[in-house]
């Protein structure tokens, strides 16, 4: 049971690969794209935990790198920015499933051993309209590196109206 773990969010790559190797997993973890298709020549797990951002780039490049050496690995893609055109294209390149952040160790664990997709279930606490919204702008304003104006312009709204709701905690 070979799991190769791709994130370049450190603390959360240390947290997992210790939970997966407690859960009998022979881990190997990278923090950047090159980092895990090296990882993947050397040595093609039968599982990875892939993070869809990446600071040299996108996970599915990851993937697709796994899948052309290890067709029947199973993959499952992780990302805080999730939407159902970046779903599909990491389905079509080969994940076996599609997580959004933050997930914990056992969604990742029953995502990698399910045995079939079976339909979603409806979460406990679903996000409200206002958090998606919410979440929906902080993206954004981070693509547009921190630029009110040029994210006011993108999401077509005033930029004081940006400001003020940059500056509220966000909603739960």
């Amino acid at each position: 049971m070979s799991l190769l773990i791709v994130d370049d969010d450190k603390p959360f790559l240390v947290r997992l690969a210790r939970a997966m190797e407690q859960r009998g997993f022979r881990v190997v973890t990278a923090e950047t794209v090159e980092q895990g298709k090296a990882a993947i020549v050397a040595s093609p797990p039968a599982f990875a935990v892939i993070d869809m951002r990446l600071g040299d780039g996108n996970g599915l490049d990851v993937i697709s790198e796994l899948k052309s050496r290890r067709p029947d690995a199973r993959g499952v893609i992780l990302t805080g920015y999730g939407n159902i055109m970046t779903a599909v294209t990491a389905v079509k390149l080969g994940a076996f499933d599609y997580l959004a952040k933050p997930a914990d160790a056992d969604e990742i664990h029953a995502a990698l051993l399910a045995q079939k997709h079976d339909m979603a279930e409806i979460p406990d606490n679903p996000m409200s309209a206002d958090r998606v919204r919410w979440e929906h702008i902080q993206r954004i304003y981070e693509l547009c590196g921190r630029n009110v104006s040029e994210t006011a312009r993108r999401l077509n709204m005033h930029r004081r109206t940006l400001q003020r709701i940059l500056a509220k905690r966000a909603p739960k």
